[in-house]
């Protein structure tokens, strides 16, 4: 037997984001999102109120970052999420995170954590909350990588329960994509 939520934002997993950009006066500011995801080859989305100094910011720039949340920074991602720019005007030091102008947009990236989408602005509508970037770039930095490649493992990222208000680690690997699925064809 189902138990019945109504209609509520769970999804499993939500990946928290973490939102980087410039204000007009080039100060890095940052912002917490749960609501996001890959919209298409070369886009993210996301859904941010007006409201955050982070989209103020965002829209002043026309461009931001997009880092991973992990687990060994649980307590500064979570931060920048409780703790508004608006009220905080120095966050990322108080949260001790420090950034570097990124190569591709003009947007900063924060140094502590390990893997970030660089993107340019494409849209957004203050009626649906919806922002929209092209992604130029993807950075991680070696301590995730394996062969070259991100090792999720290494990375650690954690996701947002939505129902006990928790983050969770991604954790083991269960089966190869686009393969295992051959053997029922």
């Amino acid at each position: 037997m189902r138990k019945n939520f109504g209609a509520k934002p769970i999804c499993y997993p939500q990946p928290v984001f973490i939102l980087a950009a410039y204000d007009e006066n080039g100060v890095p500011n940052a912002m917490n999102a749960a609501w996001g995801g890959i919209s298409d080859d070369t886009q993210i989305s996301f859904c941010i109120s007006a409201g955050h100094k982070t989209t103020h910011d965002i829209l002043v720039s026309k461009a931001f970052t997009v880092s991973m949340a992990d687990a060994d920074h649980v307590v500064e991602c979570d931060y920048v999420g409780v703790a508004s720019g608006n009220n905080v005007a120095d966050k990322l030091d108080r949260a001790g995170l420090h950034t570097t102008k990124s190569e591709f947009v003009n947007a900063p990236l924060i140094d502590e954590l390990a893997m970030a989408l660089e993107c340019k602005l494409v849209s957004y509508d203050p009626e649906s909350c919806r922002l929209v970037g092209e992604i130029v770039n993807v950075c991680a930095d070696e301590r995730v990588l394996t062969d070259g490649k991100i090792d999720p493992a290494k990375l650690r990222p954690i996701t947002f329960d939505p129902v006990n208000h928790t983050y969770l680690v991604l954790g083991e690997k269960v089966g190869n994509a686009f393969k295992d699925g051959l053997k029922l064809k």
